[in-house]
């Protein structure tokens, strides 16, 4: 008995080892050499100080920006120690009501809209932090965004098409536009004064 409890010992230390720092280790390190930029959050940076990340979505309100998807998180928005999903089911009135408080702040940042509000910008993705829209939810806030800002329509949906990003490897996923690079870009295209 005593020979099988030090055997167990040894090998509950060598998989321990093994399992919780060599691996662990070489992934770390094949990561950092591999692909540095994803491996340390795929940050955003500006005058040298992080903003965001372009795999976590933040919250806008103003007029002048596109919006994002919304959150389900907790306690605050795109809270990335919080990754959830709301959990509530299509029949249940707490989800629809939620789309209609969505539908009616879209309406009201833009009262002659008259295109159906598409539906990214009125639910949650299952991670809550989704940094994406579909480029129709782009779309549909190009008006708002253009004369908030004074743009050129035309303009602006060139900058919306030149941060579209296409299905990856042609078939996965679907066309999306990442809500904080395109605010970014419109930033640098037009500052707010």
């Amino acid at each position: 008995m005593r020979r099988d409890l030090i055997t167990a010992a040894v090998l509950f230390l060598l998989l321990t080892v093994i399992t919780g720092l060599v691996y662990p280790g070489a992934v770390t390190g094949v990561a950092q050499i591999a692909m540095r930029e994803q491996a340390n959050g795929s940050l955003i940076v500006r005058d040298g100080k992080p903003i965001g990340s372009a795999l976590i979505g933040q919250p806008f309100s103003d007029p002048k920006y596109f919006w994002s998807r919304p959150s389900a998180t907790g306690p605050q928005p795109y809270n990335g120690l919080a990754s959830s999903g709301s959990n509530l089911g299509p029949t249940n009135p707490a989800l629809v009501d939620a789309a209609r408080e969505r539908i009616a702040a879209l309406k009201a940042a833009d009262p002659d809209a008259t295109a159906p509000v598409p539906l990214d910008l009125v639910t949650t993705s299952a991670s809550g932090l989704d940094p994406h829209i579909s480029p129709a939810a782009a779309e549909y806030q190009v008006r708002r965004v253009t004369r908030a800002r004074g743009l050129d329509e035309g303009r602006l949906r060139g900058l919306v098409a030149a941060h579209t990003e296409a299905r990856q490897l042609g078939v996965l996923g679907e066309a999306r536009v990442n809500v904080l690079q395109l605010n970014l870009a419109l930033d640098a295209v037009a500052p707010i004064h």
